[in-house]
C-alpha cells in the first residue's frame, strides 16, 4: 500500500480548523502536523483545499438485490466516493427485503468489498408487509445497524409501538418513514397551487406531519431511540423540536432538494423533480433551513433513489426518488458554506458526525491512528451538474443543469484513493 503525504491542506473535523501536512500509511492517518518532515510515495499539493472526515449517508437506495437494472452495490458505492461519501446506510426495500439474516448477510459480504462503510438497516416488518414484526435480534446478529421500512410506514400506532419496545431491548434504533397512505390516496406532488395548477393529485402535507406526531410520541412514551427520515415540512420540523424539547431521544435528517428547492419546478412536468417526500413550498424550505440552522435536524442525508430515463418517461406515472450522492456536499457548501450560515465544522457535524452518533458507529477525526478516511475538496470550483457525467447508474437527479461551488478533487478510504476527479 503505497503511503500518501498532503501538504499544506486545510484541515477540517470537529477539533479543528488548520493548516498543516498529513500523512498516510498502512490504512491509517500516521502523522497530522505542520511542515512534517517527511515523503510518501505520492505527495499532494493541498494548497487552497480542504480535507475532511468522509461523509456519511445513512439514508440511501442501492437497489440490491432485485432491481440492480436501476443501481447495484458497486455503482451505488462509485456513485458514493464521486461525491465524497465514504459510509452509508442502505434502506430495505430491496427484492427481497431485508426481513432475513441470509439476505443481510449476502448484501453485506459483496459490500464489504466495494471501498466504501456500507452499513445496512433491516426491515422493521415482515416483507415490508406492516402486518407482523421481524425478528430483530436475528437480524442485529446478522449485522444491521438500524431498523426501518423505509419507502412504507408502519401502519398503525400500537404496530409503531410495539416496533419501538423491541428495537429498543434489541439496542437498535429505528429510522421512521412517517407518512399516512390515506390521506396521500394516489397524490404524487405536494398538494397546492402547483398540483391545481398542473390538474394532477396532490399530497397534503399532513400525510407527512400527523404521521410524524404519532411515531415521535410513541418514541417519547417507550423511550426507545428513534430517527425521522427526509422531513420536508413546517410542521414536521415542529413535531421534532417539541419531541426534543421534551427529552425524547429522537433525531432526524433532511435532504438538499428540501433546503434549495421547491415544487414550482414540478410546472415543468419532469418526473426527475418527483420524489417521496415531494418538493414543498417556500414556507417549507424556510423552515428546513430554520432546523438546520438551530440544530433541529441533525443529518443532511441524500435519500438517494436511482430509477432509470425509460422509468421517469411519464410524469404522473413514474416512480418516485431522485439520486443526491454526487451532489449532496456540493449542494450543501453552495447554500450554507458560501452564505455564511454555516461553518465547515457546522457540515461535518451535519454530513458525518451526527449520523454516525445516531447508528452507534466510531467517530470520524482527522488524528494520528485514525482510518485514514478522508476527502479533498475544492472550496471554490464551481461546476455544472450533468446527469451523463454521474457515477450512479442511473441519471435521475433533481439538480441538472444547476451550478454548484464547491467540488470533492479526491476520496481516500483505507489509505487508498478510491476516486480522484477527471475534468475530461
Amino acid at each position: 500500500m503505497d503511503s500518501i503525504l498532503i501538504r499544506n491542506v486545510r484541515a477540517v473535523d470537529r477539533q479543528q480548523d488548520a493548516v498543516c501536512d498529513i500523512l498516510l500509511c498502512d490504512g491509517k492517518i500516521k502523522e497530522i502536523a505542520p511542515h512534517l518532515d517527511a515523503g510518501a510515495d505520492r505527495v499532494i499539493d493541498g494548497t487552497g483545499l480542504a480535507c475532511l472526515p468522509g461523509l456519511f449517508d445513512m439514508h440511501v437506495h442501492f437497489r440490491d438485490p432485485g432491481q440492480t437494472h436501476k443501481e447495484d452495490v458497486n455503482t451505488g458505492a462509485a456513485a458514493a466516493l464521486a461525491g465524497g461519501v465514504t459510509g452509508v446506510l442502505c434502506m430495505p426495500n430491496t427484492t427481497p427485503p431485508m426481513d432475513s439474516p441470509e439476505t443481510v448477510r449476502e448484501f453485506l459480504g459483496r459490500a464489504a468489498k466495494t471501498g466504501v462503510e456500507i452499513h445496512q438497516t433491516g426491515t422493521l416488518t415482515v416483507g415490508l408487509k406492516g402486518e407482523q414484526l421481524a425478528d430483530y435480534a436475528a437480524l442485529k446478529a446478522a449485522g444491521v445497524t438500524a431498523l426501518s421500512d423505509d419507502g412504507r410506514p408502519v401502519p398503525t400506532a400500537e404496530m409503531m409501538e410495539q416496533a419501538l419496545a423491541k428495537a429498543k431491548a434489541a439496542g437498535l434504533p429505528v429510522v421512521s418513514h412517517c407518512e399516512d397512505l390515506a390521506i396521500i390516496n394516489g397524490g404524487i406532488i405536494n398538494k397546492g397551487a402547483v398540483s391545481e395548477k398542473l390538474g394532477v393529485k396532490g399530497m397534503d402535507r399532513a400525510s407527512e406531519d400527523s404521521v410524524t406526531y404519532r411515531d415521535l410520541q410513541a418514541a417519547l412514551r417507550t423511550g426507545a431511540q428513534l430517527h425521522i427520515c427526509h422531513v420536508s415540512t413546517r410542521g414536521s420540523v415542529d413535531h421534532v423540536r417539541q419531541a426534543k424539547a421534551q427529552g425524547g431521544d429522537v433525531t432526524c435528517e433532511t435532504a438538499p432538494h428540501y433546503f434549495l428547492l421547491t415544487d414550482e419546478l414540478l410546472l415543468k412536468r419532469d418526473a426527475d423533480y418527483r420524489m417521496n417526500p415531494p418538493l414543498r413550498t417556500p414556507d417549507d424550505v424556510a423552515a428546513i433551513r430554520e432546523g438546520i440552522l438551530d440544530g433541529t435536524i441533525d443529518c443532511i442525508i441524500t435519500d438517494h433513489a436511482p430509477h432509470t430515463a425509460a422509468e421517469k418517461a411519464d410524469f404522473e406515472k413514474a416512480p418516485n426518488g431522485v439520486v443526491g450522492l454526487e451532489t449532496s456536499l456540493a449542494a450543501t457548501l453552495t447554500a450554507f458554506y458560501h452564505t455564511g450560515l454555516l461553518s465547515l465544522q457546522d457540515i461535518v457535524r451535519l454530513m458525518c458526525d451526527n449520523p454516525r452518533r445516531i447508528l452507534h458507529l466510531p467517530a470520524r477525526t482527522l488524528a494520528a491512528g485514525e482510518p485514514a478516511d478522508l476527502i479533498l475538496v475544492d472550496l471554490d470550483r464551481e461546476w455544472t451538474v450533468d446527469p451523463d457525467k454521474l457515477h450512479s447508474r442511473s441519471h435521475n437527479t433533481v439538480f441538472k443543469g444547476m451550478t454548484f461551488r464547491g467540488r470533492v478533487l479526491m476520496t481516500v478510504t483505507g489509505g487508498i484513493i478510491r476516486y480522484e476527479l477527471n475534468d475530461e
